[in-house]
């Protein structure tokens, strides 16, 4: 069959519930793709950063077909003996004292904001019902109803009431708007250290820091969604040690899966996670053998070969070299490590720009019509960086 086969079967069966640039990927290695057609590409979406470690890393698929000859699920009704070590491997990278595994990030999403609404009533004695928590305007946290409850994008939200209350939306990047939101039932604030979905939003300097301190003084639990920025996207292992901000959870997932399947888990110290109880969260998936190996050498590989120093060194050179460029149309050039966006005038349609740059051999995705992200997968050598920079500047001088 023929990429233009396979398209046409995805919009026979599949709800339309994307709008994916025309290209059928059937191989994958390192940061590039092919089609079946045998044209080669450079992906620069990393499946939202799910593949950090690039495809089919081999230290990871050696771990997954190694586990897949011996147990792969047992439930959490059993112990098994891959996940003790996968977590206890987890907390030494993150530096918390605890995890709690799930699958996919919104699940653990749903577990931090259960923690923090358990915690407010088990620790801090508010009522059950009343607690708050404070988020963020422009925020991407998945697309459960809980989740979406807390989106400000129509697209998200529309016609999926009723919504789930308790959530306070101030401002991003606005200290002062999060210790006016901040009352005597709010158990947390919860914000994205960078926001992706939104177009790889940077809050000022010193942000992440304030919202560290108004916390600790409030007695409120500060939680940061590092799912896309984690495990050295943005060029630390974490977002919020650029301010040593630590939170009291946060949230993972992407490439915690290494690009194999998808993985997440919160880590918080005792005092946060001892709130959970055998019976009060769960789930049937979250810590099975298969995800403890797979997740186990995922972060082997990000701190075997350095991944953070790596992202660090491309996205600076990635953004200085769009910039010295001097593109037309092009307002901002923003980001942290290999995680960056380029956001064209107001207005703009980027969509026809994704395709000129599918054309050239780039694939990368708009976001809010007028904004492209480049996220290639860390492991994208100063060769292929190379490349891809000429290519994608090539077509960002005729946008």
């Amino acid at each position: 069959m023929k990429s233009q086969d396979y398209i046409a079967l995805d919009n026979q069966y599949c709800a339309h519930n994307y709008h994916p640039i025309p290209v059928v990927i059937s191989k994958a290695r390192g940061c590039k793709v092919w089609d079946p057609e045998g044209r080669e590409y450079y992906d620069f979406l990393s499946a939202y950063s799910a593949v950090n470690q690039g495809h089919l890393h081999p230290h990871i698929v050696e771990a997954a077909q190694d586990q897949l000859t011996r147990v792969t699920l047992t439930s959490r009704a059993f112990h098994n003996d891959r996940m003790g070590p996968f977590l206890r491997k987890l907390c030494a990278y993150t530096g918390y004292e605890q995890a709690l595994p799930m699958n996919t990030g919104v699940e653990a999403v749903e577990t931090a904001l259960k923690a923090a609404r358990r915690w407010g009533v088990e620790k801090k004695g508010l009522r059950n019902g009343a607690q708050k928590i404070v988020c963020a305007s422009g925020n991407f946290h998945g697309r459960t109803l809980t989740a979406v409850s807390m989106s400000s994008d129509p697209d998200s939200y529309v016609n999926y009431g009723p919504y789930v209350p308790g959530f306070v939306k101030v401002p991003f990047g606005s200290a002062d708007a999060v210790r006016e939101a901040i009352d005597r039932d709010t158990v947390a604030v919860f914000v994205e250290p960078i926001q992706g979905e939104a177009g790889v939003v940077v809050p000022p300097e010193g942000y992440l820091s304030e919202l560290r301190q108004i916390c600790s003084s409030a007695g409120v639990l500060l939680m940061f969604d590092e799912i896309q920025t984690g495990f050295c996207r943005t060029g630390r292992r974490f977002a919020w040690q650029y301010e040593g901000a630590r939170p009291d959870i946060m949230c993972l997932g992407k490439a915690l899966g290494g690009g194999i399947m998808p993985i997440s888990a919160i880590v918080a110290d005792r005092t946060v996670m001892d709130v959970f109880t055998p019976g009060t969260h769960g789930s049937t998936f979250g810590g099975n053998p298969l995800a403890g190996a797979v997740g186990l050498a995922a972060i082997e590989v990000l701190e075997t070969e350095r991944l953070d120093e790596r992202a660090f060194a491309l996205g600076e050179r990635f953004r200085t070299e769009l910039s010295d460029a001097r593109l037309d149309k092009i307002r901002v050039i923003r980001g942290k490590g290999l995680l960056n966006a380029v956001v064209f005038d107001e207005g703009f349609d980027a969509f026809p720009t994704c395709l000129a740059l599918k054309e050239k051999g780039i694939l990368a995705k708009q976001t809010h019509g007028n904004i492209i992200r480049f996220a290639p997968p860390l492991v994208i050598t100063d060769a292929e960086m190379s490349e891809a920079l000429e290519k994608i500047i090539s077509v960002l001088r005729t946008a």
